[in-house]
């Protein structure tokens, strides 16, 4: 089996999609969709890296008053414009105690998840919103214990 999944954007090498496979998609009671495991996972492994659709303030405006809302990141060393992660960044829930960061390469235009702690075979993979791990700022939807 090969170590991960690439999709490689006709333009440019720099904007190509990584995803494990052992990563997947479910449905969870009460919470929605999230990321989980099919294999234990090592510490600091980049598990996935997507290209992401920088949007414009007027887009982001638009997408604010729609569902999307709930899936943009704010993007740019200032967070002055947002962004849609594709691939399953978007599906990543939150947690104040995250097993996971992301990174945002606003060069390349492309965002990493990335593990902090050994996780396990059956685990979700969980990132904290606020953008750093220890930023407990309340969120705009009630928060549930993972």
């Amino acid at each position: 089996m090969c170590d991960y999944l690439i999709f490689v954007h006709q333009k440019s090498f720099d904007a190509m999609l990584m995803i494990k496979p052992y990563l997947h998609v479910k449905k969870i009671k009460g919470k929605g969709r999230g990321v989980f495991t099919r294999a234990d996972i090592p510490a600091r492994t980049v598990v996935e890296v997507s290209p992401v659709l920088v949007l414009s303030r007027k887009d982001t405006r638009y997408v604010d008053k729609t569902l999307l809302h709930n899936y943009i990141f704010l993007w740019g060393a200032r967070s002055t414009r947002t962004c849609l992660a594709l691939g399953y960044c978007s599906l990543y829930n939150h947690s104040y105690d995250p097993n996971c960061i992301y990174e945002m390469d606003f060069e390349k235009e492309v965002m990493r998840i990335i593990t902090r702690r050994k996780i396990k075979k059956g685990e979700e993979l969980l990132i904290n919103y606020n953008g750093d791990v220890h930023d407990r700022a309340p969120m705009w939807f009630p928060v549930r214990n993972s």
